[in-house]
């Protein structure tokens, strides 16, 4: 596979292109790890006041849903991690991947992409095309304090043979999307800027202030859609998500609940 150029990653960028929010976060670069959530859930840092940000210019076994690996190109893909930590007694986060899903879309659209869709649960979307994807890892602390480890990959300049499995729809990148590729300092600041404060909203209300905002960008609202899971499969029509980020299936006997986890979604 061909690889990437590379250029190393500039902290001072980063820092000037959040500006003052920079101070909200405590970020390291690595040039290759084999997983940036591992990395995190193994080696949780003590807590400063400060989000916590992880990212290598390649991962050797980056991790997806569903047991896959995460496809990623040195120099062609951003990949991080996001180490967000919950109030004592906070119950489990329910929807975090569709907020952040929708975190991503609204930096997107600043960055002056089009076209942006939201795939349950975790996938970002451009006219049908997958150009991001979450993975929600979660892990206690000592203090019996919920920390969610939040990994993040998205293409910014794919190698011309690059090719993902599993993605019907097929694949983008921003080099693609908006003509020039942004550097990796700025894209990421965008996504921060954005994730922050949503997160922030996560944590004292949940996911139902954000609902509404996540069903717009529906790739698949009003459709009918396919679910499988462990070999199993449910026909429906895409009637949204509930409060607790369930995917919400209108079949002939009523509405069904379909929880985030070990699932495949398909357009029939």
């Amino acid at each position: 596979m061909t690889p990437m150029p590379s250029t190393p990653f500039n902290p001072a960028a980063l820092d000037h292109a959040l500006g003052p929010l920079a101070a909200a976060f405590s970020v390291r670069w690595e040039a290759c790890v084999a997983s940036t959530n591992a990395a995190l859930i193994d080696h949780l840092p003590a807590d400063d006041g400060r989000v916590v940000v992880l990212g290598a210019t390649e991962q050797t076994a980056g991790r997806g849903r569903r047991g896959r690996r995460w496809l990623a190109w040195a120099g062609g893909s951003l990949t991080f991690s996001v180490l967000w930590r919950f109030a004592p007694a906070a119950p489990a986060p329910a929807g975090l991947s569709l907020a952040t899903g929708l975190a991503l879309a609204r930096a997107l659209e600043k960055l002056g992409v089009g076209g942006i869709a939201l795939k349950w649960p975790n996938d970002v979307l451009v006219q049908g095309r997958k150009i991001a994807g979450v993975l929600i890892e979660l892990s206690t602390e000592r203090d019996r304090r919920l920390a969610a480890v939040i990994g993040i990959g998205l293409n910014l300049r794919l190698p011309p043979d690059a090719g993902i499995p599993d993605q019907a729809g097929g694949v983008t990148d921003l080099a693609s999307e908006l003509g020039t590729t942004p550097t990796q300092e700025h894209v990421l600041a965008a996504v921060l800027a954005e994730l922050h404060p949503l997160l922030t909203r996560y944590a004292s209300a949940g996911f139902p202030p954000l609902r509404q905002a996540w069903q717009q960008l529906n790739a698949f609202a009003g459709l009918p859609v396919r679910v499988t899971s462990e070999g199993e499969e449910i026909v429906g029509r895409c009637v949204g998500v509930d409060d607790d980020g369930a995917l919400l299936l209108d079949r002939e006997h009523g509405v069904t609940r379909v929880l985030a986890g070990d699932v495949s979604l398909r357009q029939v």
